[in-house]
């Protein structure tokens, strides 16, 4: 059978080094005896271990639920009402500033009814959920250490890092304890990883491992550079392909929680694609590079300051971008109420302007409802979509209509997915949350409708 990569989530460390001094071959014993204790000696005490328990409702697998059984007894092999089991999820994490505020993975406590901190000592806290944002696979943590301070990493610049950079990754793999692995940064920015919708991670050699996820990645000055999130695996251990999430984006997501708001990113109301070489030649570049804007939002900042369709994104803040995904990535790690430098290309002319940072605005109220009664949208919650709704759930900027907001649970769990537009019930456009409640009630247990998922159009029908 042919082997399959798995991405398994776990911690990667990240690392940053000043610029390059010359290198040479050590000289004497002293320089050969150099080792990473000091720094690490100085950071560890802030890497701490998460325990998150959740309640999983599970039935009884008896013999009764062998097919042989089921035979001559008859039903689903389910006897009795389900029996609910305690799981326990393990990860790291890192303190990030002394008065107890804790950066982790949103994956590690993902669903956990109890949160629970063990500091490097064995110290162990109950642990308030701040912010856990599924978009960045962030979310901060915060323990009540009374007057004590405890020790907290400093966040470095993940835009200073550069490839070949030394690096170590400290968390508590597979539950063994705390460990320390060192490698180099093997990549930047890389987008192709799949695991959170702002991709620009930090790929490392440093082994980690499960239960990783959610430590630090440091430089040899002992900043915090990255949290690590996945690996790519064949069996589910290291093979020194880690990634970890950017300190600057982590910067962000703290402080909204130091602030004690939700998570609010600058918007700029465009849909973008990659420069491929194609597009790089009928545009006369001399290599791909850029975001090319295909569409904007009328009230996009961008459109306001004068960009159009067409144009091509070269810089934010003088910093390069260099396809979509890091046009993203630049904007999400910029402040809501800020301005920005942008640099663009349009036709041979290569143009600079600066654009105000605004938050993705809710042009229409939201309506948000939970569906009730007995139909397939029972469980679901809806809302009308704006360019707020939109960023939220990762849509494109100029998305319409009404969303599925989340899915609680009912029929809808069995057919619905967070994000899915609904399009048409019944033969009814579905342009506002009143029209599908309307469209909902006119049912009479047969059932067409039509959803855009990820930008494919899925019909259904059920009943009749």
């Amino acid at each position: 059978m042919k082997s399959k990569v798995l991405a398994t989530l776990i911690l990667t460390g990240l690392l940053a080094l000043p610029a390059a001094a010359e290198q040479a071959v050590p000289q004497s014993r002293s320089e050969i005896q150099m080792s990473f204790a000091p720094v690490v000696k100085e950071t560890s005490p802030a890497v701490v271990n998460v325990y998150a328990r959740r309640l999983v409702s599970q039935r009884d697998q008896g013999p009764f639920s062998d097919p042989f059984f089921r035979k001559f007894f008859g039903g689903d092999g389910s006897f009795g009402a389900p029996r609910e089991r305690v799981q326990n999820s393990l990860g790291s994490g890192v303190i990030v500033d002394g008065k107890g505020l804790i950066v982790t993975n949103n994956h590690v406590i993902l669903g956990g009814s109890d949160i629970r901190v063990v500091l490097a000592d064995r110290r162990e806290f109950e642990a308030k959920l701040l912010i856990a944002d599924e978009r960045t696979d962030l979310a901060v943590l915060k323990i009540e250490p009374d007057d004590e301070e405890l020790p907290a990493l400093a966040m470095g610049d993940s835009d200073n890092l550069e490839v070949g950079d030394l690096v170590l990754a400290i968390g508590n793999p597979f539950g063994v304890g705390q460990t320390v692995t060192s490698g180099i940064v093997s990549a930047l920015a890389r987008t192709q990883v799949g695991i959170t919708d702002y991709q620009f991670f930090i790929q490392t050699d440093a082994a980690i491992n499960p239960g990783n996820s959610g430590g630090a990645l440091i430089d040899l000055q002992g900043n915090l550079i990255g949290i690590n999130t996945a690996i790519f695996s064949r069996s589910g251990g290291s093979i020194g392909i880690g990634f970890a999430i950017p300190v600057n984006m982590v910067k962000t997501v703290v402080q909204s929680a130091e602030t004690g708001g939700r998570i609010q990113r600058p918007w700029i109301g465009a849909e973008t694609q990659d420069v491929t070489a194609e597009i790089a030649d009928s545009l006369g570049f001399a290599r791909p590079e850029g975001a090319l804007i295909a569409g904007l939002h009328p009230k996009s900042p961008l459109a306001l300051a004068g960009l159009k369709r067409g144009d091509v994104v070269l810089a934010l803040d003088g910093k390069p971008v260099e396809n979509a995904k890091e046009l993203s990535y630049r904007v999400a790690t910029a402040q809501v109420g800020s301005s920005a430098i942008v640099e663009y290309q349009r036709g041979s002319e290569r143009r600079e302007t600066r654009i105000e940072l605004i938050a993705a605005p809710e042009t229409t109220a939201r309506d948000e409802t939970l569906m009730g009664g007995n139909t397939p949208f029972t469980g679901l919650v809806v809302a009308n979509l704006s360019p707020a709704v939109a960023d939220e759930l990762g849509l494109p900027s100029g998305s319409t209509g009404v969303v599925a907001a989340d899915v609680k649970g009912g029929p809808a769990r069995r057919i619905f997915r967070k994000g899915d537009v609904i399009l048409e019930v019944n033969g009814v456009v579905i342009d506002s949350v009143d029209t599908l409640n309307s469209a909902v009630k006119t049912g009479d247990g047969f059932w067409q409708f039509a959803v855009n998922r990820s930008g494919r159009v899925i019909r259904m029908q059920l009943g009749g």
